[in-house]
């Protein structure tokens, strides 16, 4: 598929890569007067109707100096002008959990977790317009050192990333990255897991509470308990990996403060609801595309694979393996094959059922495992959202100003003045269908044009 940085700023520069094997290149630094973006349709992640005729400078921070209407810009002297006319512009998505650097192709390893398959990752994401994500507990420590970077700098050449850390999962239980993320057994085994990700300084603390179908070990009480206390006591915030309601309740009793997948068991009832709404507790992520991708393979020929907004974020051999039949024979032939699609809709229907009754939710994807693709899943998520009873502004303002609330990142999300200029230049109205996220034109981070994908 073909990448290539657009909008006007930089001198046009196309490479041509398998997939996403190559490196991305580098954006060009914007100019030292700032620019003015004109004459495009706003779309700026705080829920207000779309704003046509807009304009926006952005400073030589990288932030928005000014938006507003295009007949009132004023820009500095010698910013440069791009004429977006006929386009949307629309914040960059956020992605609340993803997963970095441990596959290749469809082979999960955490001796693939390097510096260069989380950068390779984190462009990836910057490709397809998802300019934050939030990594979730599959992390080695060198994901540290590199959000330092970005944050010292504030002007990072490729999506921003906030950090679970190593997240706790149970001895013998199910999540995590064999090799990487060391199981608890004991509340104390647990409280010295939190206290050591917290003197690395992660952002929030996760843990996996599931029993895999029936076939793990599940995290007893006691210990999940001691995760939560610990975390708090640390000022940290800490989020649970659960599939069952029943799970939801007892942590949303201890006290998490967000559950990072749907609830797929049963429908959601009120209890649960107004607990979560009584705490604060967050939907932090649903997942959809997550459990859409359970079957999505496995049924030939699959619609997904022929896709070339797809096909661009996967390399040639995990392509080819997808689309064997020998595979997809596999794959189909898995003991809960014929289960997964009922929970993606009980999943959409909880979802559904968490906004009506003032549940406070956000967005991601778990994205980065085997099958689980950087960025296409942001996309896919937003129209799983719509099908699951959202209107596309509803999912845009879930997937970017929302998160950003979240995160508790201000400086994010929205495009108003003081904000970071991470955005994507769209050539049709994602507002009237949510696919048209998928018509990149431009993608920005802090103002500058960085190399998106373009089917």
């Amino acid at each position: 598929m073909s990448f290539r940085i657009l909008g006007g700023l930089a001198a046009a520069l196309a490479l041509t890569v398998s997939g996403c094997g190559q490196k991305p290149a580098e954006s060009t630094p914007a100019a030292d007067a700032g620019q003015l973006l004109t004459n495009f349709t706003l779309i700026d992640g705080t829920g207000r109707a779309a704003q046509p005729g807009s304009a926006m400078v952005i400073g030589p921070d990288g932030r928005i100096a000014w938006v507003g209407p295009a007949a009132e810009a004023r820009p500095p002297q010698g910013a440069r002008t791009v004429d977006l006319a006929g386009k949307y512009v629309m914040p960059g998505l956020i992605d609340l959990h993803v997963h970095l650097g441990n596959v290749v192709d469809l082979k999960q390893d955490y001796r693939n977790y390097t510096r260069e398959s989380v950068e390779k990752d984190l462009k990836q994401y910057a490709a397809y317009g998802v300019t934050t994500v939030l990594s979730m507990g599959t992390d080695n420590d060198l994901i540290l050192p590199l959000r330092a970077e970005q944050r010292q700098s504030g002007r990072p050449a490729m999506t921003r990333v906030y950090t679970a850390g190593q997240g706790l999962v149970f001895k013998g239980g199910y999540g995590g990255v064999p090799g990487l993320n060391q199981p608890v057994s004991t509340p104390e085994e647990a409280r010295a897991a939190v206290d050591a990700q917290a003197a690395k300084g992660v952002d929030v603390i996760k843990f996996w509470l599931d029993d895999e179908l029936g076939t793990m070990p599940k995290m007893p009480p006691e210990v999940s308990a001691a995760i939560i206390d610990q975390a708090h006591k640390h000022k940290l915030r800490v989020l649970a990996h659960i599939f069952y309601l029943e799970d939801a309740k007892r942590v949303v009793g201890q006290g998490v403060d967000g559950l990072v997948h749907s609830v797929r068991d049963r429908p959601v009832d009120q209890a649960l609801i107004d607990a979560m709404k009584q705490r604060g507790t967050w939907q932090v992520a649903e997942t959809l595309s997550r459990e859409a991708s359970m079957f999505a393979y496995g049924v030939p020929p699959s619609e997904i694979l022929n896709d070339p907004f797809f096909q661009a974020a996967v390399t040639p051999a995990a392509l080819a393996e997808l689309k064997s039949p020998e595979r997809q024979k596999t794959v189909a032939s898995g003991p809960h094959f014929h289960d997964y699609p009922a929970f993606l809709d009980t999943a959409k229907g909880n979802l559904k059922r968490l906004k009506d009754g003032g549940v406070r939710y956000g967005f991601g994807t778990d994205s980065g495992p085997p099958g689980r693709f950087a960025g296409y899943f942001s996309h896919w998520e937003l129209a799983l959202m719509v099908e699951s009873g959202f209107t596309p502004a509803e999912a845009i303002r879930t997937a970017t100003g929302t998160a950003a609330q979240f995160l508790g990142a201000k400086d994010l999300g929205t495009l108003e003045a003081g904000k970071q200029a991470d955005l994507m230049v769209l050539d049709a109205d994602p507002t009237a269908d949510i696919l048209n996220t998928r018509k990149i034109n431009a993608v920005y981070l802090a103002g500058r044009p960085v190399t998106v994908v373009k089917p």
